[in-house]
C-alpha cells in the first residue's frame, strides 16, 4: 500500500477555533497525523463532516484485571461505565466513534466500547474526547457522567501505529487526582495489513497497586456518512464544562 500524501506541516493545535473539518486527533497530532497508517487516518479523521461515525466490531482475545484487591474499584467503576471486574477470552467487542458538537459548542468524539462477556453479561467502557483550545491538549472524559477528565498524550511509531498515554487526571470539581490514586493508561492501536484488521492493546496500571485492567484484540470498521444520526446511547448523561 502506498504511503499517504504528506500534508502541510502543522504544529499540534494550530487550527482556528470552531473548525469543524479538522478532527480532534489531527489537532492533537499536528503534522504527525500524516505518519499514521492510512487506515488509522481514516478512523481518526471522523469529524461529522464527510463521516459522522465509525463503528468497529471484532473480538478481544483477552480481558484481564490485576490482583483481587483491585476488584472493588472495578465494581465501582462498572456502575458508571468505567472499567469492570470481569475477565475473559474471545470476547465479542464493539467500539462506537461518533462525532458531534456537545452542549458547550466543543467538537466531540465518542469512544464507547461494549464487551459481550457472556450471553447475560454486557459491559461498557464509555469515554468522550474533546480538544482543549485553552490548554492545547486532548481531554478524555470518562464514564456516563464525565466524573473524571484525563489529559491524553499522543505519538506515532515508525510503522504508523498510534500510542496514547494518560497524563493529569482531574475530578469533575477540577481538583487534581493524586498520582497514587490514578490509573496510568497506555493504548497502542495499529493496522495489521496481513489480516486487514485493526489491532488494539490497552493497559492500565497504578504506581502503588500495579496492574489494574487491560484488554487486547482486533476488529474491523464500518463508516457512516454525515447524515447518519448520532445514537443517544453513546452520549454521556451529563457533560463536564471543565477542560
Amino acid at each position: 500500500m502506498s504511503p499517504p500524501a504528506l500534508r502541510s506541516a502543522r504544529r499540534p493545535g494550530a487550527f482556528p477555533p470552531g473548525d469543524t473539518v479538522t478532527s480532534i486527533f489531527e489537532r492533537a497530532l499536528g503534522s504527525d497525523f500524516s505518519r499514521l497508517h492510512p487506515r488509522l487516518q481514516d478512523r481518526f479523521a471522523v469529524t461529522g463532516g464527510e463521516h459522522r461515525g465509525c463503528v468497529g466490531t471484532g473480538v478481544m482475545d483477552r480481558i484481564w484485571h490485576g490482583r483481587a484487591y483491585v476488584k472493588p474499584f472495578l465494581h465501582l467503576g462498572a456502575a458508571r461505565h468505567v472499567l469492570f471486574p470481569e475477565i475473559g477470552t474471545a470476547v465479542p467487542f464493539t467500539i462506537e466513534n461518533y462525532a458531534y458538537t456537545d452542549s458547550y459548542g466543543r467538537p466531540t468524539l465518542t469512544f464507547v466500547r461494549t464487551f459481550e462477556i457472556a450471553p447475560a453479561r454486557r459491559r461498557r467502557f464509555d469515554a468522550t474526547m474533546i480538544w482543549s483550545n485553552k490548554r492545547q491538549v486532548l481531554v478524555d472524559y470518562l464514564g456516563t457522567h464525565q466524573h473524571i477528565a484525563v489529559d491524553l498524550h499522543l505519538s506515532v511509531d515508525a510503522s504508523g501505529g498510534l500510542h496514547i498515554r494518560s497524563g493529569c487526571q482531574r475530578f469533575r470539581s477540577g481538583i487534581t487526582c493524586p498520582r497514587s490514586l490514578s490509573g496510568d493508561a497506555r493504548l497502542h492501536e495499529w493496522y495489521d495489513d496481513a489480516t486487514d484488521r485493526f489491532r488494539i492493546e490497552v493497559n492500565v496500571e497504578n504506581r502503588l497497586f500495579g496492574p489494574i485492567f487491560g484488554y487486547s484484540g482486533s476488529f474491523t470498521a464500518q463508516y457512516f456518512d454525515h447524515n447518519a444520526p448520532v445514537p443517544a446511547a453513546v452520549r454521556p448523561l451529563r457533560e463536564n464544562p471543565r477542560e
